[in-house]
This record gives C-alpha cells, sequence and structure tokens, in this order.
C-alpha cells in the first residue's frame, strides 16, 4: 500500500463533516492498512481519515502495543480536562 498525503489545516475537508461507513469492505479495509503506513512514516500515534483526505469515520491509532482500526467510533463518555503537548499530524506549528 502507499502512503498517503497528510492534509494540514486549514484545508476544509479537515473542517467537514466525516461520513459514516457503511460497510467494511476492502476498499475501507486497504484504506486503513494505508493510514497506518502514513502515520507510522510520519512519526505519529493516530490518524483519521480526513486528514488523507477521505470523509469517512475511520481512525488508526497506534500507541506501542497492536494498533487499533475504528471504524466509525463515538464518544460514550468523557471527564476532566488533560493537558499535553499537541500532536496532530494536520496542525503544523513550525
Amino acid at each position: 500500500m502507499a502512503e498517503l498525503e497528510i492534509l494540514t489545516y486549514p484545508n476544509p475537508i479537515l473542517l467537514a463533516k466525516a461520513q459514516a461507513v457503511a460497510r467494511v469492505s476492502s476498499p475501507i479495509q486497504r484504506l486503513a492498512h494505508s493510514m497506518l503506513q502514513t502515520m507510522h512514516a510520519a512519526s505519529g500515534i493516530g490518524l483519521a481519515a480526513p486528514q488523507v483526505g477521505v470523509e469517512k469515520r475511520v481512525i488508526v491509532v497506534d500507541v506501542g502495543e497492536d494498533p487499533l482500526v475504528l471504524v466509525n467510533p463515538t464518544i460514550a463518555a468523557a471527564e476532566g480536562k488533560k493537558l499535553g503537548l499537541e500532536g496532530c499530524l494536520s496542525y503544523l506549528t513550525w
């Protein structure tokens, strides 16, 4: 699979609401694989499909154990705040 181009802010795709994935098809599986390669090549730990120009609800995450592929994820609960460094691959600060 090929590495994908990571879009950077203020690209309008990054501001749009991503569409739900109806079925985890072969193209979605290939997308997730390419996203993992792209994320690793950029030394990232997470990447969402809109960041590579695909307006779908697909996210890949790798924090050192087995990589995760999340399709149509939802936030069930949240509490508190955490302050830390920003690591978003689409928001360049230099």
